[in-house]
């Protein structure tokens, strides 16, 4: 073996030694945990439902037509423009025209025949006065033929003549009556036909029944439209956009908590740096089904006065279930974490074997957020844990309503400001040279 090899072959053994004496020396030290603190703070909790929904108008009319023909032009709005999207009209005011030349026929047609109908009720009564005249006389001869009789001065054969002729006048009176009354049915008649002439006519002149925003034009001049369910929809209006909705599906394992007057918070997308207020009005009992989850649609109210939320815009909304106001509050990762037995005080260690630290029925573990009165504050335990020189010590507490970043919590060791620990820090803890050398074996460390 040549000399620079023997110094290599030295140089590593060496090396190994000293690590080995290293570790054993830095293994023997004490272990310093580093923890991870936050603060007990005083403060607000609430607790929340969270769900998405869409903007609706407090109230939405569907304008369509109820003839058929060609839209021949469009009205005014307020500010004298043509009827168009977003425009704002009055009561009554006119959005659109439909093409009335035949519906104006129909009309002078049914004019024509009212006033045919009537003329024919003038010519029934001077028929009917006709034949009263004429049942006069045939019964005045039939009465003279009574008195005489039959004999030299009045021949039988004149004498069934009169009689006759008296029976048909009566008839003749029946007939003229029942045309009077056939007339005045043609007038009636004639009358109904004028009434849905004059109508129809009269749908072709389409007008707002109340005041406000035209959400949506659906047709075009020239454009022909047809009365029917499909395609009898031109204009969309919402009366008042001041007043807005949300329809939010909420899911039926949250649904038992939503009441009417219960407050609501929302955003939307399109404003993101603003937050909207609103209260629940009803919860529909008319459940969806999709994809085997139940979902009911819960009308929130919110006030538009500012003009800022738009229709059909998605909300992000949240449900107030519960609030807690000024209580003490503490990060749920606080109460979510549990150290080791060698990291607690000798004193409380293993008081509740098999179950964590503490007294009998009390464990330590993650806090789920609270959705209101289902969760009782006064059976909710939980711990904290504080420093107590290189090691920690327990804090019994009873965990409230949480907003899952939060917790209230109480006890009576508790303090605002009170400093506690809410995790440790995972890394190398020895006293050493503070990393391991990666070229140096690795020996595994004997237990304390």
């Amino acid at each position: 073996m040549t000399w620079l090899k023997r110094i290599i072959v030295l140089l590593v053994v060496l090396g190994i030694a000293g690590g080995a004496a290293a570790y054993f020396v830095g293994g023997s030290s004490k272990v310093v945990h580093n923890y991870r603190t936050d603060t007990v703070q005083r403060g607000d909790v609430v607790a929340t439902i969270g769900a998405t929904g869409t903007l609706e108008p407090e109230q939405v009319i569907d304008i369509g037509a109820q003839v058929n023909g060609t839209i021949d032009s469009f009205g005014k709005d307020i500010s004298g423009k043509p009827v168009d999207y977003n425009s704002v009209v009055a009561p009554g005011a006119v959005l659109a025209k439909i093409d009335d030349v035949t519906y104006a026929a129909d009309v002078t047609e049914a004019n024509a025949a009212l006033e045919q109908a009537k003329a024919g009720v003038l010519k029934a009564n001077a028929d009917l006065a006709t034949a009263n005249a004429k049942l006069y006389q045939a019964q005045r001869d039939w009465e003279r033929a009574e008195k005489i009789g039959t004999g030299d001065a009045l021949a039988q054969t004149t004498y069934d003549n009169y009689r006759s002729t008296y029976e048909q006048a009566v008839a003749s009176v029946g007939v003229a009556n029942a045309a009077v009354e056939q007339a005045k049915a043609t007038v009636d008649q004639s009358e109904s036909a004028l009434k849905r002439a004059q109508r129809n006519l009269d749908y072709c002149t389409i007008s707002s029944p109340v005041g406000g925003t035209i959400i949506q034009r659906r047709v075009n001049i020239g454009q022909t439209v047809v009365s029917n369910l499909s395609a009898s929809s031109l204009f969309l209006l919402a009366k008042d956009l001041k007043k807005m909705q949300i329809w939010v599906a909420v899911n039926e394992a949250d649904i038992g908590d939503i009441k009417a007057g219960q407050p609501v918070s929302f955003t939307v997308d399109a404003l993101k740096s603003a937050k909207f207020n609103g209260v629940v009005n009803k919860v529909r009992l008319d459940a969806s089904m999709t994809s085997n989850v139940v979902t009911y649609t819960v009308e929130v109210n919110t006030d538009n006065s500012e003009g800022k939320l738009l229709p059909y815009l998605t909300a992000n909304v949240q449900f107030e279930v519960s609030r807690r106001e000024g209580v003490l509050t503490v990060p749920n990762a606080a109460l979510r974490w549990t150290p080791s037995q060698d990291q607690v005080i000798p004193s409380a260690r293993k008081e509740d074997e098999g179950t964590g630290f503490g007294p009998p029925g009390e464990t330590s573990g993650e806090v789920k957020p609270a959705t209101g009165p289902a969760l009782d504050p006064n059976n909710r335990p939980g711990m904290l844990w504080v420093k107590d020189g290189d090691l920690l010590k327990p804090i019994h507490v009873r965990a409230g309503a949480t907003d899952g970043v939060v917790t209230e919590v109480r006890g009576d060791d508790l303090k605002d400001g009170m400093e506690i620990v809410t995790g440790e820090i995972i890394g190398d803890n020895s006293s050493g040279s503070g990393g391991a050398n990666p070229f140096l074996p690795q020996f595994k460390r004997r237990k304390h």
